[in-house]
């Protein structure tokens, strides 16, 4: 399981960041998309290092929300 961040971007498409991964970033028209396709680029990401006989980082970010 892996934390995403998701928002909207400035050309109005969706953007997710997986911060446990860095660089593993996506975007898509509509949210669904946008997690659909950080889903397969997780499961790349940790394909690719497993491959190279890397090491995966671990989850480790809490979230906390702010309002103002």
């Amino acid at each position: 399981m892996r934390q995403v961040i998701i928002y909207r971007g400035e050309d109005n498409y969706w953007v997710a960041e997986c911060p446990s991964l860095p660089g593993c970033i996506s975007q898509g028209k509509t949210k669904e998309e946008t997690l659909a396709n950080i889903k397969e680029a997780i499961g790349g990401y940790i394909a690719a290092l497993k491959e190279d006989n890397l090491p995966v980082p671990e989850e480790k970010f809490d979230t906390i929300l702010v309002a103002i």
